[in-house]
């Protein structure tokens, strides 16, 4: 049964939000990605190196860049087929 968020309270949404956080990050360790910023949506390549609650150290063709997580608006896996779809 699907809960819907609009029936949530802030605090669940919050919740929420940070557990799926917590369950998918971790599968990106060592995988290529793109993240997009909130900022202008700029791009950015690399490899997942270490992650924490706040932020994500991935290693890029120009060296490591340390990401903080409220920066990202999407994360996308480049090394997978297109028809690969990460379980949650």
């Amino acid at each position: 049964m699907a809960i819907l968020e609009e029936n949530l309270t802030d605090e669940e949404k919050s919740v929420t939000k940070a557990r799926t956080s917590y369950e998918f990050i971790p599968k990106l360790k060592g995988k290529k990605v793109i993240m997009r910023l909130v900022s202008g949506g700029q791009p950015v390549t690399g490899t997942v190196e270490v992650y924490t609650p706040h932020d994500i150290l991935l290693q890029t063709a120009k060296g490591q860049l340390l990401v903080l997580k409220h920066a990202i608006a999407t994360i996308e896996i480049v090394d997978e087929p297109h028809s690969y779809r990460l379980s949650v």
